[in-house]
C-alpha cells in the first residue's frame, strides 16, 4: 500500500539533528499504529501513526503499518537508524517473530518480524509485548529508573506489566513473563476471557471496574458515558458504590503485586494506563491493601508509584527494549 504523507503523519524535530544512532520504534494497538524514530536519550524526533484497521484481514492492517514505516524512511534521518524496534499488543511469540493481539482479528500467528524485516532493509528487528515495551521505557527514561528489580504495570482496558530482574528486562522465552493481568487473585471469582478465573483483569481493568459499580447499582450522571472516568469522578464527590467498585479494583492490584514480590523479590511496582489516572482514587486504597497482602518482610517494603511517561512509553519502550536486546551501548550510556 502507497504512502500518503498528511499534516498528522510526521512531526519534524525539535532541534537540529544530531549524529548518533536512531531506533526505529513501532507501537501496535488496537487503535492505532504510531512510529518514531528514538535517540540514545529517550527523545522522538519523528512521529508516523496510522489507524489500526482491526476489524480487516491480515495484510490490510500490514498495510497501515507498512505506511508507518514508510514514513519513518522519509525521514531525512532514517540513514542514523539501526535497529527496529516492534511493540505489540498480544499475545506475542518473541521466539518466531509472530503476534495474535486479541483487538486485532485478522492477525494470529501473524509474521510481523519477516513482514517488517522486508520492508526496513534488513535492518535487524525485534519484537516486545506492550507490556515489557512499557516496562523498558520506565526502567530507562521513567519511575522505575534505578531500581534493579521492578514490575511495571498498565492497567487500563486491560491489565498488562513486565519485569525487570538483576538490572535487565525479563521478558521470557517468548515475551510473555510478567503478564501480572492475568494472575488469579480470586479462585472462585468470575470467569476471565482468558479462560481462567478471577483474573486480576478481571477484576482491575477499566470497563471491568464500570461493570462492577453498574451491577452494584451505581449509575452515572445525567448525559454521562458509563466509563471509568465517570465512576472515579463520583467517587471524588463520595459515591459509596463508586469508591467501593475502585477499592475491589485497589485490592486485587494489590494481592497480584504481592504475589509478585513474593516471588521474584521486586522493590517497585510502577503502574500506568488510564485507571492508574484517578490517582489517590487508586493509589490510596492500594497502598493500604498492600499491607495486608505483602506481609513477608522481603516484599513487605515494596514502594508502588505511578508511571511517569505517559502515552510515549510504548515508543519509548519499543525503542529501549531492542536496543537491550541487541546490546547497542550508546542508548545504554545514553540514557544516564
Amino acid at each position: 500500500m502507497p504512502f500518503e504523507s498528511s499534516a498528522e503523519s510526521i512531526v519534524p524535530p525539535s532541534g537540529a539533528a544530531g549524529a548518533g544512532p536512531l531506533i526505529a520504534a513501532v507501537d501496535i494497538g488496537g487503535t492505532k499504529i504510531a512510529g518514531a524514530l528514538v535517540d540514545a536519550r529517550g527523545e522522538l524526533l519523528v512521529r508516523v501513526q496510522r489507524p489500526t484497521p482491526a476489524d480487516r484481514d491480515a495484510m490490510t492492517v500490514m498495510g497501515s503499518l507498512a505506511e508507518v514505516l514508510a514514513g519513518l524512511r522519509e525521514s531525512a534521518d532514517w540513514p542514523r537508524v539501526v535497529a527496529v524496534g516492534i511493540g505489540s499488543a498480544g499475545p506475542i511469540d518473541a521466539s518466531r517473530g509472530t503476534v495474535s493481539p486479541v483487538n486485532i482479528a485478522g492477525w494470529r500467528d501473524f509474521p510481523v518480524v519477516a513482514q517488517v524485516g522486508e520492508r526496513v532493509g534488513g535492518l535487524p528487528v525485534v519484537l516486545t509485548g506492550d507490556g515489557i515495551a512499557i516496562t523498558a521505557a520506565e526502567h530507562w527514561q521513567g519511575a522505575a529508573r534505578g531500581h534493579d528489580n521492578a514490575l511495571c504495570m498498565v492497567v487500563s482496558t486491560g491489565v498488562g506489566g513486565g519485569l525487570v530482574l538483576g538490572g535487565k528486562l525479563h521478558p521470557g522465552p517468548t515475551g510473555n513473563a510478567g503478564h501480572i493481568g492475568h494472575i488469579s487473585v480470586d479462585l472462585d471469582g468470575d470467569v476471565c476471557p482468558c479462560g481462567s478465573r478471577g483474573c486480576v483483569e478481571r477484576l482491575a481493568s477499566g470497563p471491568n471496574i464500570v461493570r462492577r459499580a453498574l451491577e452494584s447499582g451505581w449509575r452515572p450522571a445525567h448525559g454521562e458515558e458509563s466509563d471509568a472516568a465517570a465512576v472515579a469522578r463520583a467517587a471524588r464527590e463520595g459515591d459509596a458504590l463508586a469508591l467501593a467498585s475502585y477499592d475491589r479494583a485497589a485490592q486485587a492490584l494489590a494481592a497480584g503485586i504481592a504475589a509478585t514480590a513474593t516471588l521474584v523479590e521486586i522493590d517497585v511496582a510502577v503502574i500506568g494506563g488510564g485507571v492508574a489516572g484517578a490517582g489517590p482514587l487508586l493509589f490510596e486504597p492500594l497502598r493500604a491493601h498492600m499491607r495486608r497482602y505483602a506481609t513477608l518482610s522481603f516484599a513487605s517494603g515494596v514502594k508502588v508509584v505511578p508511571a511517569v511517561l505517559g502515552t510515549d512509553a510504548g515508543l519509548v519502550g519499543a525503542a529501549a527494549a531492542a536496543a537491550q536486546a541487541l546490546r547497542l551501548e550508546a542508548f545504554a550510556t545514553g540514557a544516564h
